[in-house]
């Protein structure tokens, strides 16, 4: 089982600009391929995180797009700017690098991601 760390806007769902109102009054809008993975992923027992920049005052809204969408997910990280983040871990002696960094290009989607070069999806 992994833990995966995963930020919404542009990276789950189409970004949203305009803040605050616009998360309130639009529906929220699923990238391509992304719940494909995020079930597969769920089916497999990844833990799954989801991180956002979003104020604590729209979790309510944030929480039922999600399950609109069919997102599966264990928690949901609100507040946490995402004018960079970094996950800093230790290297195994026996399993080797354990943390991996996947960027996507904002709203691009997930079917063209290589998700076996970090340890997903290795039987496609």
């Amino acid at each position: 089982m992994k833990t995966l760390i995963v930020d919404i806007d542009g990276t789950l769902t189409k970004f949203l600009d305009g803040g605050h109102q616009r998360i309130v009054e639009m529906d929220h809008t699923l990238l391509p391929g992304v719940l494909v993975r995020m079930r597969r992923w769920e089916s497999a027992g990844h833990r799954i995180i989801l991180i956002t920049g979003r104020r604590e005052s729209v979790r309510e809204r944030t929480e039922s797009e999600l399950r609109r969408l069919g997102i599966p997910f264990d928690f949901l990280l609100m507040g946490y700017a995402d004018s960079g983040r970094i996950l800093i871990n230790d290297i195994s002696p026996h399993v080797g690098i354990k943390a991996h960094a996947v960027n996507v290009e904002r709203d691009a989607g997930w079917d063209d991601v290589d998700w076996a070069a970090v340890g997903l999806d290795k039987a496609e």
